[in-house]
């Protein structure tokens, strides 16, 4: 097996988990640090060169809703779902459950033996 091809499907896998995971961790107003705190404490570790883009392109699609202000005498960009971004994030883990129960279907008869 050639080991690139592994790194491409894992990495193709997380990226979409990844965005699923900012817009739930985002319910909550963050900002980029604490952001990523909150995921690696989850086991999703992201590199900031990946997550400001990612918020970036939220933002842009009108997702997230952001703003500078002031906390522990530094600007710090503060991140949030915006009403869109409610709304997708509802339909996003509705699929993303769906998904998740027909995986574990699949995995399970296969892993039993019925297909």
């Amino acid at each position: 097996m050639n080991p690139d091809t592994l790194e491409n499907l894992r990495l193709e896998l997380r990226r979409g988990s990844l965005v699923l995971a900012v817009l739930a961790a985002l319910r909550s107003e963050q900002y980029g640090y604490t952001l990523r705190r909150v995921l690696a404490e989850h086991g999703m570790e992201i590199e900031e060169g990946t997550l400001y883009p990612l918020l970036r392109r939220l933002e842009s699609q009108g997702l997230l809703a952001s703003e500078w202000r002031e906390h522990e005498k530094r600007n710090k960009r503060f991140y949030r779902l915006s009403a869109d971004g409610r709304r997708i994030l509802v339909r996003l883990l509705a699929d993303w459950q769906s998904i998740d129960a027909s995986l574990r279907t699949i995995v399970k008869e296969h892993d039993h033996g019925t297909h």
